[in-house]
């Protein structure tokens, strides 16, 4: 079902969007990955897991998985359920489970959309989660506008070398430290994509 859904979004993207993809080899062929990208649209998710070869899990809100046939849909194309808004354990065990098991995540740090189109600060799940296992992070950055024929951008920076932080251990200040790298990769990329 995953790699129907994909292609379909493919088609989807490459019809509507002047859809482009840049860095995809900056991803590990195997090994637990955890990408970290920009929001600014509901369709970001379908586009990030469109522009990666490997199958892409992403947290999705708990109240789509209780609408009829999507919620049933949801599981068989990567998706979990996360109560936002609270600490949410059996997601976090769920994102561990599965980079243990050398698969790839895909997380909207900022947490929410961006109204303004503007990077958002990053709320440090990502790094704890990349940091309490034996994950990479990838840096994303789409750039839009969503909109018919016009261009949809995707670009993914090298991996982050999080050796440092993992050596002072998992506490506050290195899982911010850790997040603040990362938000800052991700605002390099956007500012090189706008830029040409």
């Amino acid at each position: 079902m995953y790699h129907i859904g994909r292609s379909i979004c493919r088609t989807f993207f490459r019809l509507f969007f002047r859809w482009e993809i840049e860095g995809a080899g900056n991803i590990p062929v195997e090994g637990p990955v955890v990408i970290c990208c920009n929001h600014i649209n509901n369709l970001d998710p379908p586009l990030l897991g469109s522009s990666v070869s490997r199958k892409v899990h992403f947290m999705a809100k708990k109240e789509l998985f209780s609408i009829p046939l999507l919620g049933r849909l949801l599981p068989s194309l990567g998706a979990y359920p996360i109560s936002r808004g609270s600490g949410d354990r059996g997601a976090l065990k769920k994102s561990l489970e599965l980079l243990k098991e050398g698969r790839v995540l895909g997380i909207f740090p900022e947490g929410t959309r961006s109204k303004t189109g503007q990077l958002g600060k990053g709320h440090t799940g990502a790094a704890f989660i990349t940091l309490r296992s034996d994950a990479v992070i990838v840096p994303g950055a789409i750039t839009g506008p969503y909109r018919i024929f016009r261009r949809v951008k995707i670009v993914f920076g090298e991996p982050i070398d999080l050796t440092p932080y993992r050596e002072k251990g998992i506490n506050t200040e290195s899982v911010e430290a850790a997040m603040e790298h990362t938000m800052n990769e991700i605002a390099t990329l956007l500012s090189k994509s706008h830029s040409k």
